[in-house]
């Protein structure tokens, strides 16, 4: 039976989309002003363009009202900082100097500045830029940039609709400056904020914008009466003012609970929420409240953090509930599209039919207007669509290559003993330190070391077989040795082979994993000029062979100090890949632990003394509900054992975290039951060591003193007073001296001089020990 078209035309829109270009033409351009190459104008023109560009790719797809404002050089949350005045003291004179530089100085620091903090926006492997706000800030409003982009897409005949950080998430986000008393809470500064929002909307309904989208994502966290009350507060004021567009408050990856209530009683025109995954809760609290009568409401029903197809049968059947909920059903998809690589059609080395089951953000605009006109016009209107949609879903479902009987034997055979350490830390702690003989506060880097030019280039030489396997591993070889060669010189007590045969540090495992597909050019901001190509889990995994041994164990035979095997966690697996939403997660995740534990075996057994385990990605894929907190660190826990507990108690586990709010999962990393954990420490202050010593952390710790992520060189006071503040809150015999993260990205000189600072001012830290003077 055909459904009825509905009495108002269901519009399609999407609440943002990738900012890159089709080639990263955005990362190429701000690289190249950083680097002097190109000037701003140049900049400017090149991000026109892409702007542009995005617009008619959406409109050309079947959207009617594209988001203007998200577009963004570096993060869209320091753009919001930039438009609301919020500019740290240490920051204003290079903003008031060149706004375009200060902007970069905020992002990534100067030799003299340190930037502003960055973390993971909500449960993504996004990062964002911390506000810093206190007691003195002073708000002023600069719409430029979201005006300026509302008039091109104007001039160009779009429908626009302004997109911006919503005043209660932006608060919530933002973190005490430093110097700033620690109970400070930004959100006390909401009646301060309101006014500079209300002329910002302003100006938008001078230039021309008929709706603003107001994206408030922290209201689907756990929230006290008073931030509920302090929403209701935001949005009725903001609602009541009269020289306004009318206002969407958009929310996503989660359901809302109490905070709809709390927004469908405000003035606000319209909300967007998320109807897919743990947020289609959303579809029955939306019934318990009556619904949103006289309001817009946009419906994602399409998932924006996946790349696997829409099933539309379902979706339709979302939207038809919710068409007698509100007086306007619109269709979007749940979030942003940024979180998704742009387009699957360019995948040409995957197979033509898997290459159907993926819908990356040019498909999923694609999908949501195909949804929107069959809201609007009836089931007829699309039932080609539908029939393709169908059999596609069937092929996935039937394809041998999401099962693999052996993988499911062995997963079910796990015992709990499996994911248990044969001897508990404090005597592993001692065969240890027998084993390995390192001094107090031993210097280590996290794994990864500059990612030069000709490494590129020996890849490439290698798929285009302008050099054999032999020749590409001899490069590889020489460059290893040098590593091996720098850090011996340096100083450094455990050492890293460096990873110059990584390409990710998921890609590159996953391209050896059964179950996965790699993507060519399946390119998603990670942060700022990062990008990175999550692979897609599609099906059972296995380890058919060693990944890591060779050039592990290579090495370790040019040096006579500790060498670290390097492997990614399997809870980072998962969540920097674009997972299969066919099974529970944990299912997905206790399959790739037995595929790293097999390597890690191997490791072991080929006389690799150290072996680190990442997880950085442990705290990002927290739920955003605490309800949910449990069971997913239960599985979480429980596969980075299971990958790690099957070594002698001499060989040391490392784990690494960065870039995360730790003290929501500071128990958790301690039933990890790793011997060593190095954590991003250095922007926040050695915030995470305090948070390990009040948890009462039994177990060794590298707090990061040196921000790699910027492009400073930390002095060796700098790195003392770190290491200093470190001890602290952690007992000499227990602190490791570290970077923040892996060197992957950083280049040459500033490693060089980086290093050696941090191992100066270890030994200077150490010299001032009692124990080491005796």
């Amino acid at each position: 039976m055909t459904a009825k078209p509905v009495a108002t035309a269901a519009r399609a829109t999407v609440y943002g989309y990738p900012r890159q270009g089709q080639n990263r033409e955005l990362k190429k351009a701000v690289e190249s002003y950083w680097k002097g190459r190109a000037t701003a104008d140049a900049l400017r023109e090149t991000a026109a363009g892409l702007r542009r560009s995005r617009w008619q790719e959406l409109v050309d797809a079947g959207i009617h009202e594209v988001p203007t404002g998200d577009f963004s050089y570096y993060d869209h949350v320091l753009d919001t900082s930039v438009m609301v005045g919020a500019v740290p003291a240490r920051h204003r004179a290079a903003v008031g100097g060149d706004a375009l530089d200060g902007y970069f100085a905020m992002a990534r620091g100067t030799q003299d500045v340190a930037p502003l903090e960055m973390t993971k926006w909500f449960d993504t492997n996004y990062h964002y830029l911390v506000p810093e706000l206190g007691p003195d800030t002073v708000f002023a409003s600069d719409s430029t940039k979201q005006v300026a982009e509302l008039k091109e897409a104007l001039a160009l005949g779009h429908t626009p609709r302004p997109v911006l950080v919503g005043p209660l998430t932006y608060l919530l986000l933002a973190k005490p400056a430093p110097g700033v008393v620690a109970d400070f809470e930004p959100l006390s500064l909401l009646d301060r904020l309101l006014p500079v929002y209300a002329e910002v909307l302003a100006d938008l309904r001078a230039a021309g914008a008929e709706w603003v989208q107001l994206d408030e994502p922290a209201l689907v966290q756990d929230r006290t009466p008073a931030e509920l009350s302090a929403a209701v507060r935001a949005y009725r004021d903001l609602g009541r003012a009269t020289d306004r567009p009318k206002l969407l408050v958009a929310s996503y990856f989660d359901r809302l609970g109490d905070a709809l209530k709390a927004l469908a009683a405000t003035p606000v025109e319209g909300l967007a929420l998320d109807f897919t995954d743990s947020a289609a809760a959303n579809l029955d609290d939306l019934a318990a409240i009556g619904g949103l009568p006289g309001k817009r409401l946009v419906a994602g029903v399409v998932n924006g953090r996946n790349v696997w197809i829409n099933d539309h049968q379902k979706s339709l059947a979302t939207l038809a509930t919710l068409l007698g909920l509100a007086d306007r059903v619109d269709v979007a998809a749940s979030c942003s599209l940024l979180h998704v690589p742009l387009d699957a059609t360019a995948e040409r080395d995957i197979e033509p039919q898997i290459r159907r089951w993926l819908a990356f953000a040019r498909q999923k605009s694609t999908e949501v207007a195909t949804l929107a006109r069959g809201l609007a016009q009836g089931t007829g209107a699309i039932a080609a669509e539908l029939a393709a949609n169908r059999a596609d879903l069937a092929s996935r479902a039937g394809s041998a290559l999401t099962r693999d009987p052996a993988v499911r034997a062995r997963t079910a055979a796990i015992t709990d003993t499996d994911g248990r350490r044969s001897q508990p830390y404090a005597e592993r702690s001692a065969a240890q330190r027998a084993h390995l003989g390192l001094p107090l506060l031993p210097t280590t880097t996290i794994g990864s070391f500059p990612q030069t030019g000709g490494l590129r280039a020996s890849r490439a030489d290698l798929r285009a077989g302008r050099i054999d396997t032999a020749g590409y591993e001899g490069r590889i070889e020489d460059e290893i040795r040098e590593v091996i060669s720098f850090q011996e010189k340096t100083g450094i007590d455990v050492l890293v082979h460096g990873e110059p045969e990584r390409n990710d540090m998921v890609q590159y495992f996953a391209e050896q994993l059964t179950g996965y597909i790699a993507t060519q050019h399946g390119w998603v901001q990670s942060y700022g000029t990062r990008y990175v190509r999550p692979p897609v889990l599609a099906g059972d995994v296995s380890r058919p062979e060693p990944m890591t041994v060779r050039w592990t164990t290579y090495a370790q035979s040019q040096t006579s100090r500790p060498v670290k095997g390097m492997l990614t966690g399997p809870v980072t697996m998962l969540a920097w890949s674009f997972v299969r939403d066919d099974q529970p997660l944990g299912d997905t995740a206790r399959q790739v632990a037995l595929a790293l534990r097999d390597e890690v075996n191997d490791l072991e057994a080929a006389g690799t003394p150290v072996i680190q385990v990442d997880e950085p990605a442990l705290r990002e894929t927290l739920p955003l509900r605490a309800a949910d907190h449990p069971a997913y660190l239960a599985w979480a826990t429980e596969c980075f054992r299971l990958t790690t507990s099957g070594v002698r108690p001499d060989t040391q586990i490392h784990t690494h975290m960065c870039y995360a709010e730790f003290g929501d999962v500071v128990r958790a990393i301690d039933d990890l039951d790793a011997d060593v954990i190095s954590l991003e420490a250095a922007r926040s202050h050695m915030q995470v060591a305090d948070e390990l010593a009040e948890h009462g952390y039994p177990r060794e710790a590298g707090p990061g003193v040196w921000d790699i992520h910027s492009p400073r060189v930390p002095s060796v006071d700098e790195v003392a007073v770190l290491l200093r503040k470190g001890l602290d809150a952690i007992p000499a015999e227990r602190l490791w001296v570290n970077p923040d993260c892996g060197l992957k990205t950083r280049g040459w000189p500033e490693t060089r001089a980086s290093l050696e600072n941090l191992v100066a001012a270890a030994r200077t830290v150490r010299e001032e020990l009692p124990a080491h003077n005796g």
